[in-house]
C-alpha cells in the first residue's frame, strides 16, 4: 500500500517494520516542511564514541540517505568525553540536509516506521536555520 497523503512520496510502499499505525501511512510532520531530517532513535549513544564506528555509521546514514536524494550535509553530534558533563544537544540523533525538500520528502517517507538497530526511527523535518546554527535538540 502507498503511504496515503503524503506529497511527493515516491515510492514509499512498503516500509520495512511498521510499528505504530497502519503499514505505510506516515504520520503528519511536526515540523514545517524543509530540505532537513531530524532522525530519532537510530543509533546507540555508545556507539558514537569509538572513532572506527562513528565513521562506519556516518558512511552507512550517507549510503542511506543518498538513495532519497543528494545529501548536501550531516551531522551525527557525539557524546562528551567519559565524565564529562557537557550537555550535547541532538545527542542521538541524525541530522540530514538535502538538496532540496523533495529528497527530504522521500527519506522521511521511507526512514520513518522503519526498524533500525532494534529501534523504531522516527524522522522529521528541521528548520534550515536550526540546522545551520547547529541549535539542535
Amino acid at each position: 500500500a502507498a503511504a496515503a497523503g503524503v506529497a511527493g512520496a515516491p515510492g514509499a510502499a512498503g516500509v520495512d517494520g511498521v510499528a505504530a499505525g497502519a503499514p505505510g501511512v506516515l504520520p503528519p510532520a511536526a515540523n514545517p516542511e524543509s530540505t532537513v531530517l531530524s532522525l530519532t532513535d537510530m543509533l546507540d549513544v555508545e556507539e558514537l564514541r569509538d572513532d572506527t564506528e562513528y565513521a562506519e555509521i556516518t558512511e552507512d546514514m550517507k549510503e542511506e540517505c543518498g538513495k532519497y536524494g543528494a545529501v548536501l550535509s550531516m551531522v551525527i553530534p557525539r557524546p562528551p568525553a567519559p565524565g564529562s558533563v557537557e550537555h550535547v544537544p541532538g545527542l542521538g540523533k541524525v541530522f540530514v540536509q538535502f538538496a532540496d525538500v523533495v529528497g527530504a520528502t522521500a527519506a522521511r517517507s521511507a526512514l520513518h516506521g522503519r526498524k533500525f538497530g532494534g529501534q523504531i526511527v522516527k524522522a522529521d523535518y528541521l528548520a534550515e536555520g536550526a540546522f545551520v546554527a547547529q541549535a539542535f535538540s
